[in-house]
């Protein structure tokens, strides 16, 4: 069906029409153009006359009609694009089947007609090849009311989707309780700006951090297909991490953060990918871990969408055009000893000169011993030891754990569900502690995160942070984690690091990826390459300040979108 308003639409208008149609909708296909509908769309009466002049001839086209949609009922008027029509009249709307060969769903999905959503029951031919349906982009038109209009997302099963089951990473979670009736609040403000949800992605187990070789027992883990694709993902937003980093058709994914469920995911991949400020967007219809610590973020290769869908997302957030003019690096090298360190010093230095920035290097052990709070004798390490999985493990056993279990002993005769090891190793964790290290956990992310913002990012009424924080996110010769190789019984995640800084005091920790640098593969025997990143820090409530300051740096040539396939810049996918 193609759309015109033009009264003396020409051979060379369709021909046009059918190259742009061809250049930019992966659905449309020639064999669509079996038969040919012309919707009027001026504000010209036409007349009962036929205006326009096809000239089909030239075309192996039947055409079936004409329609003046200006002068007809708007919800009569169809948007352009390929459609299917039965015998008896009835138009569908096009999709086309893509293979998940990465695994990264768990149910790929289609709209109903009431707002919910159902399982796609379709696969393609080959060893486990599930298929995901995408609609024609063609049908979509981006406005300020939906700025997300035909946007492809992909949400990680932890959210609810009204007509889904959600599965939580765990087949008796998705066994026992029937579809939502209700869509998370975070998902539907995205399905209300346009977004397209095309299936819902894997998580690790109760969005639990686990390695792919034996961890995951439930569900197989995705597969990165960076360097020789047999690297691990990360977790706990595998799905939507391997997904984006191997279906171009995929447009943008959803996931959360706990402790690093997006940036790792998005290190490894080579995305970019945002742990918001802490309170950003409500997280009703979300399977929790720890309320405290829970986030909803992005994964996405392009960020310009990035940027858009955390518009609708976090709606209050403010866009700074103007940015801070010191930079602070925690960890950062000093030489480029590696190929990596090449790279993020010469990032660095491109970002000094882009902002006329100095760069001072922050020693967070130094900076805490002489400007602690008074009360407090500890060291860091010391305060925040367990502070993680204290929350992690005594939150999740009561909002996930014992709800589930005492579901599944109702109908099953007292039994206990089967669940991963490492969520069992964390809650037996959790079980040994008295309810009262939660108060403590609590307080003692409270005086990292107060004293945090008075002395290391503080708000500023012009740049919204004083300054940037970067930290080293994912390098080559670091990184490099096979799926094939067994590692020891899954342990509690105790400790401290820069990757917990944002977890604890709230800010926006964003992934952006800086280049590439090689290994050599034990799996290809073979030079490989795998991403590098960097993460941004700035103070709590000052996301869009470093959405404003990634995109300029794209259009500064400084960063890049990156692509599907073996590298960050594409390449075939090794199997």
């Amino acid at each position: 069906m193609v759309v015109t308003s033009s009264l003396t639409f020409s051979v060379d208008d369709l021909q046009a029409i059918i190259a742009n149609y061809t250049a930019s909708d992966d659905v449309f296909q020639e064999g669509f153009l079996q038969g040919l509908y012309i919707q009027y769309s001026g504000t010209l009466s036409p007349g009962p006359k036929y205006p326009f002049n096809p000239m089909i001839a030239n075309f192996t086209t039947t055409l079936l009609g004409t329609s003046n949609s200006a002068y007809s009922n708007s919800s009569s008027a169809l948007p352009p694009g390929p459609y299917f029509i039965s015998t008896v009249g009835v138009v569908y709307q096009a999709y086309r089947l893509y293979s998940d060969f990465a695994g990264a769903f768990t149910q790929p999905v289609v709209p109903n007609s009431d707002g919910s959503y159902a399982a796609l029951p379709a696969a393609l031919s080959g060893i486990q090849a599930p298929a995901v349906a995408v609609p024609s982009r063609l049908y979509y038109n981006v406005t300020a009311e939906k700025p997300l209009a035909g946007i492809r997302l992909g949400v990680k099963d932890l959210y609810d989707i009204a007509g889904l089951k959600t599965s939580d990473g765990n087949r008796a979670v998705y066994a026992l309780y029937p579809p939502k009736s209700v869509t998370a609040i975070s998902i539907q403000k995205l399905i209300d700006a346009g977004a397209v949800i095309v299936g819902k992605m894997k998580t690790s187990q109760f969005a639990n951090g686990e390695e792919a070789t034996a961890d995951w027992v439930d569900y197989h883990s995705p597969f990165n297909p960076r360097g020789d694709g047999y690297q691990d993902p990360s977790s706990s937003s595998s799905g939507p991490g391997a997904g984006m980093g191997s279906y171009p058709w995929l447009d943008l994914t959803i996931g959360s953060d706990t402790g690093g469920s997006i940036r790792g995911p998005s290190q490894v991949q080579g995305l970019f990918g945002n742990r918001p400020s802490h309170g950003l967007v409500s997280l009703t219809g979300v399977m929790p871990l720890a309320p405290q610590l829970d986030t909803a973020g992005f994964l996405c290769r392009d960020p310009i969408i990035w940027a858009v869908a955390a518009q609708v997302l976090y709606e209050d957030i403010e866009f700074y055009t103007q940015f801070p003019k010191k930079i602070q690096t925690l960890d950062f090298p000093t030489s480029a000893d590696t190929q990596s360190d090449g790279i993020i010093l010469d990032f660095l230095a491109k970002l000094e000169n882009f902002l006329s920035a100095n760069t001072t290097t922050l020693n967070l052990t130094t900076s805490w011993a002489n400007t602690k709070p008074a009360n407090t004798d500890s060291s860091l390490d010391d305060l925040l030891n367990i502070t993680y999985p204290i929350l992690i493990s005594k939150e999740q056993i009561t909002l996930v754990r014992d709800p589930f279990y005492a579901d599944y002993a109702a109908i099953h005769d007292g039994r206990l569900p089967f669940v991963d090891p490492v969520p069992l190793v964390r809650w037996a964790f959790g079980d040994s502690y008295p309810n009262s290290t939660l108060t403590d956990a609590i307080t003692n992310k409270t005086i990292f995160m107060d004293w945090w913002s008075s002395n290391i990012l503080v708000n500023d009424s012009i740049t919204c942070s004083d300054s940037l924080l970067l930290y080293v996110g994912g390098t080559a010769e670091d990184d490099v984690n096979y799926r094939n190789q067994y590692s020891g019984p899954p342990e509690v995640p105790y400790g401290f690091s820069e990757g917990r800084i944002s977890s604890f005091t709230e800010v926006p920790d964003m992934v952006v990826p800086i280049g590439q640098a090689n290994y050599t593969s034990t799996i290809t025997n073979h030079t490989e390459f795998l991403p590098v990143t960097v993460d941004f820090l700035a103070a709590k409530g000052c996301d869009g300040m470093i959405f404003q300051l990634v995109k300029e740096l794209q259009a500064a040539g400084i960063v890049s979108a990156t692509e599907t396939g073996q590298t960050i810049y594409g390449g075939e996918i090794l199997f």
